[in-house]
Formats: C-alpha cells, structure tokens, sequence
C-alpha cells in the first residue's frame, strides 16, 4: 500500500503545477497563483560541452544567429517530444522558475498531450518531468484540458465540440460526459502554416526567409477569407538569385495563396469528425456550435471560414492562447473529481490524496 501524506503537510512543502506542453510555447500554471510562465518552447545547447546555454525566450531569440557550436532546439515536434534531454532540461527550468523557491518535496504536475499520441509517448512525457523533479504527474488529453479551461460542459449529457489549433498539431474533439466521444488529430498547425509561407515565398520572389520571419508575417497578415482592407507587410531575405539581401512586401492574399491547402485540410479533418459522430451529438453540436482555441484561433477570417463550410455557430474562446493550461489548473483544484478525464493514474510511490 502507498505511502499519503497529510494533505496540510504537502501543501506546505510541495507545490501543484498545471503545464501545456506546447510545439511553439510551454505554459506553466501555478495553483492559487495562475500562469506564471509563458516561455518559447526552445532549449540553446552547446555541442562542444554538452551544456544548456538558454532556455526559452532567451533561446528563441538565438535561433538562425548562433555560432556553430551552439544550436538552438525546439525537442517538441508535431506535439510529442523529439529531443527526450532537452525536453527534461528544459522542463527542470520551468518548474524551477514556476515555483520560485526550493521545496522540500517536489511538484504535483498535471501535463496537457495531443490526443491519439502514443503510449511510448505518453511514457516519454510522464518520464521528463518525473526527471525534471515532479513528485507525481498526471497526463490529460489537450482537447479536455482546453474545454475545461474554456469552461464548457463537458460532464454534462450534451455534445461539445472543440478545435485547438496549436503550434504543432491541431486537436478535434466531441465530447460528453466527461469523456473524448470522437476525436483526430492533425499534424497541420501553426509550424505547417509558417513553412507554407516560407516556401511560397522562395517559390514566388526567389527570397529565402526563416520560420521567424513566416511567423511574422502570418500574425502581421495572414488570413483565410478577403478583407475588407487589404493589409502588406515588409520582409527581408536573401536573394535566390545574386545571393544579396533583398526587401519585399508581402499581401494579405500571398498570404492565403500560401496557406489555403494546409486549411483545407483541417477544415476536412473537422468534416470527418461530424461525419462519424452519433447523430444526438451532432444535433448538440448544430445548437451549440463549435469552440475554437489555440493560436490558429486567431488567424484572421477563420471563424468566418469554417462557419461557411461546415454550417453551425463558432465561438472563439476566451484567451485562445492559454486555454489548455487554464484547464491543467482546473484539473489541479480537485483532482479526484476530474480523475476520469485523465489519461492514466500516477504510479508514482506517493499515492493521490
């Protein structure tokens, strides 16, 4: 049988942490404090020691301007970990910064996944963060953590549909009952969007640029639908051709040129979804609509999109960026309750209490 602590003493010693681990930005949620870490999900390593040089903000602004000894990564790719010690490396830091101080016990940890990812990879992020220092840690599919951090009814006997465009994948859930009635998972996101438009861009004006820059761009003017005013931008590359740095400007509609077929096929991957769904569930989801979260949420007209396409309501959430480690706190201040959304209980030798 394990071994519980009084509760008094954990709260005392220990601290409760709610993290998204994201392809682009890992959030961390702290209990009775909310989020207190928002960082780039970048870890800078020197290859000559082995040594962490940066982490986070301060690692993405190394990318494509270190020497050649230090590499700037990203161990997070398509939502599941790529780079198994950088991830653990970059994890330690989080909670070390999240906590803000040295306890005695180590952390309570509920970690946000993609739906439909592996078991191995399951194993891989339950493992990181026990390394990184957790004391216990629980894994919770992402569509339900951004669902209850958007604060839908989802144990309730009506459908809720969500949609979270991430930076790496994007997430379709139904749900009822407290409990993922369908779900796909699409590896086109965010991190497809920005390559679309660097190759777009090399393909059309023969100037190279890095993903920071197709990042820049999609915020400053991206969008899936015509505007009323159409929006530019000036970027900087290098030339194909002489080799030289160049300026051009880039449109709002290069912009959709770009990325129409990676949103064509989310928009599909949706349609997919409804079509399997039973029948009650879909005439909730008519009433009701569906929620959008995730930083694709915000992507101009797409709301407006995907209205057209698929014929019901779509809401937009609240804060669509912090959605899902919004929910990791709401799983954090009653873990008993919300034990049957997560994905599997903590082997851990401290039981729950």
């Amino acid at each position: 049988m394990a071994f519980r602590l009084p509760k008094g003493i954990v709260e005392r010693f220990s601290r409760e942490i709610g993290i998204d681990l994201g392809t682009v930005n890992t959030l961390v949620y702290l209990k009775g404090k909310g989020v207190v870490v928002n960082e780039p999900s970048v870890v800078a390593v020197n290859q000559k020691t082995g040594q962490v040089v940066a982490v986070g903000t301060q690692a993405r602004d190394m990318i494509g301007r270190t020497p050649l000894h230090i590499t700037a990564v990203r161990p997070l790719v398509e939502g599941v970990i790529s780079d198994f010690e950088v991830t653990e490396e970059m994890l330690t830091y989080l909670i070390g910064k999240a906590q803000g101080e040295q306890m005695s016990l180590g952390p309570r940890v509920v970690i946000g996944v993609p739906s439909g990812i592996t078991n191995v990879e399951i194993r891989a992020v339950r493992d990181a963060a026990k390394n990184a220092g957790a004391r216990e840690v629980f894994i919770i599919e992402e569509p339900m953590a951004a669902a209850l951090g958007a604060r839908l009814p989802v144990h309730e006997a009506v459908g809720t549909m969500l949609v979270d465009i991430g930076g790496g994948t994007t997430d379709i859930a139904l749900m009822a009952l407290g409990g993922i009635v369908r779900a796909k998972n699409v590896r086109i996101a965010g991190d497809v969007l920005n390559q679309d438009i660097a190759a777009y861009i090399r393909s059309e004006f023969k100037i190279l640029i890095g993903d920071r820059t197709a990042e820049d761009v999609k915020i400053a003017v991206g969008s899936v639908i015509k505007l009323p005013a159409p929006l530019q931008t000036t970027i900087r590359g290098r030339d194909l051709v002489t080799g030289l740095p160049r300026e051009i400007v880039i449109t709002d509609a290069d912009v959709r040129e770009a990325i129409g077929a990676s949103v064509a096929t989310i928009v599909e991957a949706i349609k997919e979804v409804l079509e399997t769904a039973p029948p009650e569930v879909i005439s909730d989801v008519m009433r009701l609509g569906i929620y959008v979260t995730g930083g694709g949420a915000l992507l101009r007209g797409l709301p407006e999109l995907l209205a057209l396409e698929l014929k019901v309501p779509i809401h937009v959430v609240d804060d669509p960026l912090s959605t899902v480690v919004r929910g990791t706190g709401v799983v954090l201040e009653d873990v008993e309750k919300y034990r049957s959304v997560l994905v599997d209980d903590d082997d851990g030798s401290i039981a729950n209490f």
